[in-house]
């Protein structure tokens, strides 16, 4: 006898919840209450409303479905496999194994149909409204009457403690002042986090907080009532707010002893418990990974729904062409993720001089682009006259209007992981700002960005204590060798505004990861070696910037020394290696802007920048010495500042922490002629507060 469309349902949604239990009782490890409690959520989402092609996962026009709460990735990974992706049972069976593409929280590019790599708290939420963001700028690029080519929402299911997270709280600030109606969040309130009842730390009205941002809110009270549940989701797409709905489920929904129990949170429910749980179902206690036919034909209509979704929006696309020609090309540049073919042009060229500071050639740089990458789009957490981040002429994103400047406010987090979402979505090349001393704010999402292998880049300022009055808090010294230490992020450290250009050159041909940009807030002069070698020397991560001639009968032999700069510090190396010239000590300067990929070049190459004979090195950078061994060799001293700075003018901080081309001559003299090696203390007369004025 054929099923009623109610019993269907809630077969489909039982087999949802079974497979989160056998998977992570097979793993023995895993979240199966979360899965057990959304799961008539997620169905009603993933067969009501959401817009999918599982044969075409990477379908441009796709409404995108975050699973933030990450952790009850077993959701996810069974409604891929039910509704027709490339995810087999068997990938359900090696839940959280090796090699595995059911990893324990969702990673992009790995499983198909993972939209974004979810697992810490809040960072799906903020992400979510990174593609909204990237959805309405593309629109208003790019469709034209009659011609919806860009045309898509965002759904997600957050948890309490998504919304407990201070990312998510930024994210949803700028959302709801945004007026981003495209996204619909589905809230699993179930009253339960890993310690116990959130009542333990919480007690606000997280509805009222969110309609005081902005949000369209409501309720459902009844977690298991599919057609409450698809009501109040169909209000929220009507309206042009962005919507929360709160929906109460119950963790661990079933389970005879763990239901509403933070005992279901993070273990599995165990043997007996999981026949105990499938009895209560209504279903075969000793069968595991069962989908029933009916549930296998129902579900896998979304292969043929998406095909018929691809298929009109590429008739959209072939009236789009016709009609315009020029953008539909643009367009479909951008979706594949290629540069326009001659970018590079655009990119400025500087002579020697005085020079500027590497946060204004930046915005030369950034300005330069704009027309030639118009995929270039960004902003800053309320520093763009500081970090220097706008596109003249660009108009800002806002409610109204979709133009390339984005106002984060001081949202650094969130502004991190709304980048990600924009790189997640695709067709733009995001970039971000703020004071170099404040990534760390932005650290869980840049960290994200790195093992997602996102194109983001980042444009920090303020890069020192060089920047002077401000002081310690603002003074970054640790955070160069802190990003250094994350896998697959390229940090960029330019000497002057030649290798700012190409710093700006490697971050927008780069598409496999994030990059950093480091840069000054004082003036720096303009080298005379770099507008001929910067591209070239910065593209490979270090380069000879300047090479005192050899002694007579010498050519081709070591340097007496080589001093290995970075940034700001470079044009005081090539002081102190001319003062040592007169001395007849023959020093080379070596401009080592990132180590990553210095370090990925080939060893002759690298042989040929820091020969191996070349012993006796300087390093110096005004930041932290950690690190700095690998490159300064067993011979070598290095200059760094292994203490926080102080509040004073720039010049003179740097002179008072030795950060001069005297002193730099000094120790380089002392190597070659003494053999001083090792870290260098801090001159006489540095600042008398080196615990920030503490006694």
């Amino acid at each position: 006898m054929a099923l009623t469309e109610q019993q269907l349902d809630r077969l489909a949604i039982d087999t949802i919840r079974t497979l989160a239990i056998d998977a992570v009782q097979e793993a023995n490890s895993g979240h199966p209450g979360a899965p057990m409690g959304m799961a008539p959520m997620a169905y009603v989402l993933w067969t009501r409303f959401l817009r999918h092609a599982p044969t075409h996962p990477d379908w441009p026009d796709r409404d995108r479905f975050v699973l933030s709460s990450g952790h009850a990735s077993m959701l996810l990974y069974g409604l891929l496999h039910l509704t027709g992706y490339q995810v087999t049972l068997e990938d359900l069976r090696r839940f959280r194994q090796w090699g595995s593409i059911t990893p324990g929280h969702p990673e992009w590019g790995l499983t198909p149909g993972v939209e974004a790599t979810t697992g810490p708290l809040g960072q799906g939420f903020a992400n979510g409204i990174g593609m909204a963001i990237a959805e309405r700028r593309l629109a208003a690029e790019f469709v034209r009457d009659g011609h919806p080519v860009v045309d898509h929402r965002v759904f997600g299911i957050v948890s309490d403690g998504d919304l407990q997270e201070g990312v998510a709280a930024e994210a949803a600030s700028l959302a709801g002042h945004l007026r981003l109606g495209r996204v619909v969040y589905l809230w699993d309130d179930n009253g339960i986090q890993l310690d116990g009842p959130t009542r333990m730390a919480t007690s606000e009205d997280v509805l009222a907080r969110f309609a005081a941002y902005g949000w369209h809110t409501s309720r459902v009270e009844d977690g298991t009532d599919v057609a409450a549940i698809e009501a109040a989701v169909t209000a929220a797409v009507a309206d042009p707010r962005p919507s929360l709905v709160a929906v109460r489920t119950h963790i661990g929904f079933g389970s005879p002893n763990k239901q509403d129990s933070q005992k279901a949170h993070g273990a599995p429910l165990g043997a007996d418990e999981v026949r105990l749980t499938k009895k209560a179902y209504g279903w075969d206690p000793d069968a595991s990974f069962r989908v029933p036919d009916e549930v296998a034909g129902y579900m896998s209509r979304a292969i043929l729904f998406g095909e018929e979704l691809v298929g009109a929006w590429e008739r959209r696309m072939a009236a789009y062409r016709a009609a315009f020609p020029d953008l539909a090309r643009e367009l479909e540049r951008r979706l594949d993720g290629a540069l326009p073919a001659d970018w590079r042009s655009a990119l400025p060229s500087y002579d020697a001089g005085d020079g500027m500071a590497t946060r204004n050639a930046s915005q030369q740089v950034i300005n330069a682009l704009a027309p030639a990458v118009p995929e270039l789009f960004g902003g800053s957490a309320d520093l763009s006259e500081s970090n220097l981040t706008d596109v003249k002429g660009g108009g800002d994103f806002t409610a109204e209007t979709a133009g390339r400047n984005v106002r984060f406010g001081v949202r650094e987090h969130a502004m991190g992981a709304i980048a990600n979402g924009i790189a997640y979505h695709g067709g733009l090349i995001p970039y971000v700002g703020t004071f170099l001393t404040f990534s760390d704010y932005m650290r869980g999402s840049v960290r994200v960005a790195a093992l997602s292998s996102l194109h983001v880049v980042y444009v920090w300022t303020h890069d020192s204590v060089g920047l002077g009055e401000d002081g310690p808090t603002h003074q970054p010294v640790e955070q160069v060798a802190a990003l250094r230490a994350m896998p697959d992020l390229w940090v960029l450290r330019p000497a002057d505004a030649n290798e700012t250009a190409a710093a700006w050159a490697v971050a927008l041909a780069r598409h496999d990861g994030p990059v950093a940009l480091a840069l000054t807030r004082q003036k720096v002069p303009t080298l005379a070696t770099t507008a001929e070698r910067a591209a070239a020397g910065v593209a490979r991560g270090g380069y000879v910037v300047h090479d005192e001639p050899p002694a007579p009968g010498g050519a081709g032999a070591a340097p007496d020394l080589v001093y290995v700069a970075t940034g700001s510090e470079v044009h005081l190396a090539i002081a102190a290696a001319q003062a040592l010239a007169s001395e007849g000590i023959r020093a080379r300067v070596v401009s080592l802007p990132s180590w990553e990929l210095f370090a990925a070049q080939g060893a002759a190459y690298r042989e040929s920048v820091l020969p191996a004979a070349a012993r006796r090195r300087v390093t110096v950078e005004a930041g932290v010495t950690l690190g700095w061994d690998r490159w300064a060799g067993e011979e070598g001293a290095i200059v760094g500042l292994d203490r926080f700075g102080t509040s004073a003018p720039g010049p003179e901080v740097m002179e008072r922490f030795g950060f001069t081309a005297e002193r730099l001559s000094e120790i380089g003299r002392a190597v070659v002629r003494d053999g001083l090696r090792g870290r260098v203390a801090l001159p006489a007369g540095a600042d008398p507060h080196p615990r920030g004025g503490r006694a």
